[in-house]
């Protein structure tokens, strides 16, 4: 066969590809907000969570961030999230996790402070997607009622997105999302010592 009639077939073959993946593109229509939720083990839940977050800076919109948990340590996207404060409002507002807090009473408090943060994002019509950091992780150890938290996710405005990130998201915030990612551990360098680095994990 000559190379020639190979490249010929390569192209036929390519563009049947291109009229079917342009049909089934043309018959998807609805434009919505969406409740996306990344769960899972493995490490990029936040990292994929703030990527979305870039790409919406990039495309004009206005993002409000609330990290639950994190904010006891200083990371890299807020240095650079602080250069877009008309794009962007990031709010770490945690105090660490629970076995470094050791105090049951004020967790809930403050988990209950960031979600009012939350709330009030996704209240106001200015801000066109709310990532809501680690919010499961304060859903499995109850200190927020999962029933008020889906409630108000699901009864946002139609257009408004929102980012629910952490392992171990509730069943019922998985059936109320559209779009669900689940990260699987592979493999990890801190199992083999390595300490975490700034530029990946903070």
């Amino acid at each position: 066969m000559s190379v020639q009639r190979t490249e010929e077939q390569h192209a036929e073959k390519m563009r049947k590809k291109q009229a079917a993946h342009d049909k089934i593109v043309a018959a998807k229509t609805i434009e919505k907000g969406l409740l996306i939720v990344h769960t899972g083990k493995g490490k990029g839940k936040t990292t994929a969570a703030l990527g979305m977050v870039v790409r919406a800076i990039g495309h004009g919109r206005k993002v409000g961030v609330v990290q639950f948990v994190k904010g006891a340590m200083a990371t890299g996207e807020k240095t650079v999230f602080d250069a877009f404060p008309d794009r962007i409002e990031f709010k770490p507002m945690g105090e660490g996790f629970t076995w470094n807090t050791q105090d049951r009473a004020r967790d809930v408090a403050v988990a209950r402070e960031a979600w009012e943060e939350v709330k009030r994002m996704i209240a106001d019509p200015a801000y066109d997607m709310v990532l809501a950091d680690e919010l499961n992780i304060v859903l499995r150890y109850d200190y927020l009622p999962l029933d008020e938290v889906v409630e108000v996710l699901t009864a946002r405005s139609p257009a408004k997105h929102v980012i629910v990130t952490g392992r171990n998201a509730p069943q019922a915030l998985i059936d109320a999302a559209d779009l669900v990612t689940e990260m699987t551990l592979v493999k990890h360098p801190f199992r083999s010592g390595v300490k975490a680095q700034p530029g990946i994990e903070f």
